[in-house]
C-alpha cells in the first residue's frame, strides 16, 4: 500500500512523469516550528541531477506546504506537501508499449493491475520517493527536538570496493560516532566520507556509466540518541520495522543491521555485549546488537546497511521477450542513474526516522499509563 506508519504515518503519491508527486503526512504533533526551508534540503539531497554520476533529468524538487501549518507552526492536523513534475519525457518510454524491461517493474505492474503507466517506472520509480523523504524530514526535525536524535546515512560500498563494516573495526566504530551529513555532502559525488574509497567508488561508476551500464551499492545508517524502549514486539521489532521501510525503498535488495551476516562467525562468548553503567542508564561496551536487543532500542547507536541492486534501466541493448512473449532486443532511452546509492543517502535517512518517530509516539502511549493503572 502507499501508506507507512502507526500513529506518525505518511501516504505517498505519484508516478514518475505525472503532474505532481507528494504526500500527506498525519500525526505530527502541533506547534512544532515548521516551513519549506525545513524539509528542501533533504529534497536537494534527493534531486536528480545534482552530479555527473546521476541522471541527467532535470527536476529542482521545490516543495510547496499545502496544508497542517499556518505562521510557520504545526496545527496537529493533516500536513499536505506537493512537488510539481517540470522536467517529465514520456516519449523516451515508447519502447516500453513492446517490450518489459528486464529487472524492472514493467511486467510485474502489468501483472497486478492488468494496467501500468506507460512512462518511467511509475510507482516503481525513485520518483515516488520524494513523498518519502518530505515526511522524513518532518520526522527528523521532531526527533531532533524531542531528544537530539541524530540520523546519517552515507555509501559504504559500490560494486567490489566496499568499507571495512565489521564491528570489530575501530575506524568504523569511530565513524559511526562522529560523522556528520555536512561530511557526507563534502565528499561529493559519491557521498562515501572515507576518501580513498570515495575516488575508487566514483571511477567504478564513472565506467559503468560509460559503457552505458549500471553498478549497485550499499548505503550504511546510523542513528544516535535514540531513546531507550522503542519497538514492539513480537511482529513490529524495531529492526523488523527498519527492515520493511529500508527494503519498501526501489532497487533495495538486501539490509542487515548490527554485526549482520558476519556475526554468525563469532562465538557468543565474544559476539555477547556485556553492560556498563553509561551516565543514568546502563550502555553497552560492545556494539555487535546494533543498538536493539530483543528488538527494542538500548540507547546505543542503531546501525544498518542496505543493499541497492544495480539500476535495471541501462542504454545497452538486452536481450529479452515482448510482452506477446516473442523473442527480441531492448534498447532503452530516457535518462537514468548509472548507480543510485548517492542519491539514495536522504531516502535513507527519510524511512529511518519515520521509523522512529512512529516507534517513539507509540512507547510515549504506553508510558503514559506508568504509574496511573494500578
Amino acid at each position: 500500500m502507499s501508506t507507512f506508519g502507526t500513529i506518525f504515518k505518511v501516504t505517498t503519491y505519484g508516478e514518475s512523469h505525472c503532474k505532481s508527486v507528494g504526500c500527506i503526512v498525519d500525526g505530527v504533533p502541533p506547534n512544532m516550528s515548521l516551513t519549506e526551508a525545513d524539509i528542501q534540503p533533504q529534497l536537494t539531497r534527493r534531486r536528480p541531477g545534482q552530479s555527473k554520476l546521476t541522471t541527467p533529468r532535470n527536476e529542482k524538487d521545490r516543495v510547496e506546504i499545502q496544508s497542517g501549518t499556518e505562521f510557520g507552526k504545526t496545527l496537529g492536523t493533516p500536513i499536505g506537501m506537493i512537488v510539481k513534475n517540470e522536467d517529465h519525457r514520456p516519449k523516451d518510454y515508447t519502447e516500453m508499449d513492446v517490450y518489459p524491461r528486464p529487472s524492472h517493474a514493467d511486467y510485474t505492474y502489468l501483472a497486478k493491475y492488468g494496467t501500468k503507466a506507460s512512462s518511467g517506472g511509475g510507482r516503481a520509480s525513485a520518483r515516488e520517493t520524494i513523498g518519502r523523504v518530505a515526511a522524513g524530514a518532518i520526522a527528523e526535525k521532531f526527533l531532533s527536538q524531542v531528544n537530539n536524535v541524530e540520523i546519517v546515512a552515507f555509501v559504504s560500498g559500490v560494486g567490489k570496493c566496499e568499507l571495512n563494516r565489521s564491528c570489530e573495526n575501530p575506524e568504523f566504530v569511530e565513524l559511526l560516532s562522529t560523522i556528520t551529513k555536512e561530511q557526507v555532502d563534502e565528499a561529493e559525488p559519491i557521498r562515501c566520507p572515507v576518501l580513498s574509497k570515495a575516488e575508487e567508488m566514483t571511477k567504478i561508476v564513472e565506467a559503468h556509466k560509460a559503457a552505458n551500464d549500471s553498478i549497485g551499492g550499499v548505503v550504511t545508517c546510523v542513528i544516535r540518541n535514540s531513546p531507550v524502549g522503542l519497538g514492539e514486539p513480537a511482529f513490529d521489532k524495531l529492526e523488523a520495522l527498519l527492515a520493511h521501510a529500508m527494503l519498501s525503498i526501489p532497487a533495495t535488495k538486501g539490509f542487515e543491521i548490527g554485526s549482520g551476516f558476519e556475526g554468525t562467525k563469532i562465538p557468543g562468548s565474544k559476539h555477547n555485549d556485556a553492560f556498563i553503567q553509561k551516565g543514568d542508564r546502563l550502555g553497552t561496551v560492545t556494539n555487535r546488537s546494533g543498538g536493539i536487543q530483543g528488538g527494542i532500542s538500548n540507547g546505543e547507536n542503531i546501525y544498518f546497511s542496505v543493499a541497492f541492486k544495480p539500476p535495471a534501466t541501462i542504454s545497452q541493448e538486452q536481450h529479452t521477450a515482448s510482452y506477446d512473449g516473442e523473442d527480441g532486443t531492448l534498447k532503452s532511452r530516457g535518462r537514468h542513474d548509472p548507480n543510485v546509492v548517492p542519491r539514495a543517502i536522504p531516502i535513507v535517512e527519510a524511512m529511518a526516522a519515520l521509523v522512529l518517530a512512529d516507534a517513539y509516539l507509540i512507547q510515549k502511549s504506553r508510558e503514559s499509563t506508568f504509574g496511573v493503572i494500578h
